[in-house]
């Protein structure tokens, strides 16, 4: 079986795709053509957001809300070591500093009573992380950085797109959502490509200038700015995709229940979800000891496994050493934690053969 299967998602999506793709072909408007903006209007009312704006790649999102924010040499920006590296180097290339902050054992999502003590006077923004297709306690989040002179909070959504949190939709949960369509996220491309919501007019209008080079009108450059366009033909596919993203979701949602079910029933440790929010399981995750041989025994079996992720932030090599915040929860996370195929078009009878051989690893 696929780790993630979109060879099946795409045979259901064929002609729809194809239907979309002859359209830009039609018409020839492969940079900023009619679809980006159709996109932007589809993806603003699904999350309520006043603001979307379609970017290159979820990393591109990132960097433009910081680059939006006027990020400096210098700045600080609160995040978690437990997430993959464009978190942490979009704040490094604009000469920011990463604070991180230790992860919730049973969550591994930013521990948000840890925040408030990493805040200095130097704090610009809090950027918390979506991970596995769960949001963190943004409200929490948000309460602390208003304590703190309104700070800015970006969400990284690139694991979460579709994701409820307290009746509310992943993306318009703060100051900025940014989320990717990277092929294997919950809704993806057939590339890169990315999003930025926003309900602030003035930060909205900073980040469409910024994604064409800082350009106001062409040829007047107002801010410096990035090439930062997502391409017609990939917007014209997550347009496709969209007609069944709902089904999928749903799809999501009972194959991570019949997930956590059977790992609760064979006593496999796994991260949790909380009450108040649900998960589109862009990933689904267990905690395993010996992963390495657990791995190796699956493989053996036929199921293909995936570890996000196998080092902190923290300890990598590029970042070791800019910020001496124990994250010691991190550091347990990254050691055991292991996924296992999951996508709406997993069958039933896969997913069991997946916990048979799970079973079976563990047990010896």
């Amino acid at each position: 079986m696929d780790f993630i299967d979109l060879k099946t998602q795409y045979a259901a999506l064929k002609d729809r795709v194809a239907e979309r793709m002859q359209r830009v072909l039609d018409h020839g408007q492969y940079i900023m053509g009619p679809e980006v903006a159709e996109l932007e209007a589809a993806l603003a009312e699904r999350t309520g957001a006043r603001h979307c704006i379609t970017v290159s790649s979820g990393t591109e999102a990132l960097l433009i809300s910081l680059m939006a924010l006027g990020l400096k040499p210098g700045d600080e920006v609160i995040t978690t070591p437990f997430t993959f590296a464009a978190t942490a180097e979009v704040i490094l290339l604009l000469g920011g500093i990463p604070v991180w902050v230790d992860v919730e054992e049973d969550t591994g999502l930013i521990d948000a009573t840890q925040i408030e003590a990493a805040i200095t006077p130097r704090t610009r923004a809090i950027m918390p992380v979506s991970l596995y297709g769960q949001v963190p306690d943004m409200d929490a989040i948000n309460a602390i950085a208003a304590r703190h002179g309104k700070l800015p909070v970006i969400e990284d959504a690139a694991q979460s797109f579709g994701a409820i949190y307290r009746d509310r939709q992943s993306c318009n949960l703060s100051t900025f959502g940014c989320t990717s369509f990277f092929p294997s996220k919950p809704l993806g491309c057939y590339g890169d490509g990315g999003a930025i919501f926003t309900n602030d007019d003035a930060l909205a209008q900073a980040c469409r200038e910024i994604r064409i080079h800082g350009q106001s009108k062409r040829y007047t450059h107002t801010r410096v700015g990035v090439g930062g366009r997502m391409d017609t033909l990939q917007c014209a596919i997550v347009l496709a995709k969209l007609e069944r993203f709902d089904w999928e979701l749903q799809e999501r949602l009972v194959r991570g229940q019949l997930y956590n079910a059977a790992c609760d029933a064979a006593g496999i440790a796994r991260v949790h979800q909380r009450a108040d929010r649900n998960s589109v399981f862009g990933q689904y995750t267990v905690r395993v000891p010996n992963r390495d041989q657990i791995q190796e025994r699956l493989k053996a079996a036929g199921v293909p496994t995936a570890v996000h992720y196998p080092v902190p932030m923290n300890r990598q090599p590029a970042y070791a050493g800019l910020c001496e915040r124990p994250t010691p929860v991190a550091d347990r996370l990254a050691a055991e934690v292991m996924s296992l195929p999951m996508s709406a078009d997993l069958t039933l009878a896969q997913q069991e053969a997946v916990m048979q051989a799970l079973r079976q690893a563990a047990a010896k």
